[in-house]
């Protein structure tokens, strides 16, 4: 979770990144043949993708979803790009890879895959990951963390560190799945084109951030998070969440990643009861405690 730092953190503002719990896991195991057997399964278990690629030229044999076939050989390419010593010998393989959150959450899913396969291929994630995306690279930081951390990408150096971040009202907070996946890649790619002041954005998100992390009281991070909304929707020219989805709402609320889907912050000053009820009466079922979800 981007706490703070969305689009913004393109720039070289410093953002706050909770990673969550709920991650996935890859499996190798060597197959017959020489092709390469890959099955991904969702939190249930059950199979949403599968593929046979062709080690020779990375193309899918046989698959039941081509685009993410195509993504898949583009990921093993660019890390035989990076260590030529992977895959070398064309012995068969079966990857299994096992999501620990429903794939429409969007937690991660392609970046924590970066990071399983770079493992995999002893490769360094971040090299593999901006030859696969445009994206900042936070998530790839968050895939190996083991709590809270601050990220910056400068100049094409990117900084990052774990911190003690484990704020006294956490009680408070809940986040809340918007039931609608947005395109993170796309939405990356329309704020590099159009977005408006972004090196001044970068400074304001990056006091903001520095005092997220400090801040110890559940008024000041509401006074916090709502300067970083405005600022953000001065930047992108979108509408806050809050003013198009939950005006009616008690507490503040804060979109996180990309604007307009995925999931926000909600604080709460009423019971989990009342909170849950609230989002249920939008037609949103998945509302989750900071607790249940952050490392």
């Amino acid at each position: 979770m981007l706490l703070s730092g969305e689009y913004a953190v393109l720039d070289g503002a410093k953002a706050l990144c909770l990673p969550t719990k709920l991650g996935q896991k890859l499996q190798v195991k060597p197959s017959r043949g020489s092709d390469l057997i890959w099955v991904s399964q969702d939190s249930k278990g059950e199979r949403w993708f599968e593929a046979h690629i062709s080690l020779y030229d990375f193309s899918a044999v046989k698959t039941n979803d081509e685009e993410i076939a195509k993504y898949i050989g583009k990921l093993l390419k660019n890390s035989v790009r990076l260590n030529s010593e992977f895959l070398d010998k064309w012995n068969g393989f079966k990857v299994i890879t096992d999501l620990e959150f429903p794939l429409e959450w969007g937690l991660g899913s392609s970046s924590s895959l970066i990071y399983a396969v770079a493992s995999w291929a002893d490769i360094n994630p971040f090299f593999l990951h901006f030859k696969m995306s445009e994206g900042s690279g936070y998530d790839i930081a968050c895939a190996g963390a083991e709590g809270p951390l601050h990220y910056m990408l400068k100049d094409d150096e990117l900084s990052y560190a774990e911190i003690d971040y484990n704020p006294p009202f956490k009680d408070n907070l809940y986040f809340v799945y918007l039931e609608k996946k947005e395109d993170s890649g796309e939405a990356v790619r329309n704020y590099l084109k159009t977005g408006n002041n972004r090196k001044q954005t970068a400074d304001q998100i990056t006091e903001i951030t520095d005092s997220l992390i400090s801040c110890k009281s559940l008024d000041k991070f509401e006074e916090l998070i709502n300067k970083h909304e405005d600022i953000i929707a001065n930047a992108t020219g979108h509408t806050k969440v809050k003013d198009e989805r939950f005006s009616d709402y008690w507490g503040s609320i804060k979109s996180l990643g990309a604007w307009g889907g995925d999931f926000v912050i909600a604080t709460s000053q009423k019971s989990s009861a009342e909170t849950r009820e609230y989002f249920r009466s939008k037609g949103l079922e998945t509302v989750i405690p900071y607790e249940d979800l952050i490392l």
